[in-house]
């Protein structure tokens, strides 16, 4: 299990089978371009493997043009 906590929305939610950061955004409906995703500090790449009770940090990011 994986532990999501997604900000700015301020959810914290429980993913289970989930194996990579790109896996994670997939089930959130997110593009890597449209989330920076962190664990324990370090920023995380969508190719990076998740072990079973990370947490991470997925933050929204958007721009304003």
């Amino acid at each position: 299990m994986i532990i999501v906590n997604l900000e700015p929305d301020g959810k914290r939610i429980e993913l289970h089978d989930t194996r990579s950061v790109l896996a994670v955004l997939n089930k959130l409906r997110l593009r890597s371009t449209m989330a920076i995703v962190a664990r324990g500090g370090e920023l995380l790449t969508s190719d990076r493997k998740l072990n079973n009770g990370d947490e991470l940090l997925v933050r929204k990011v958007t721009s304003a043009g």
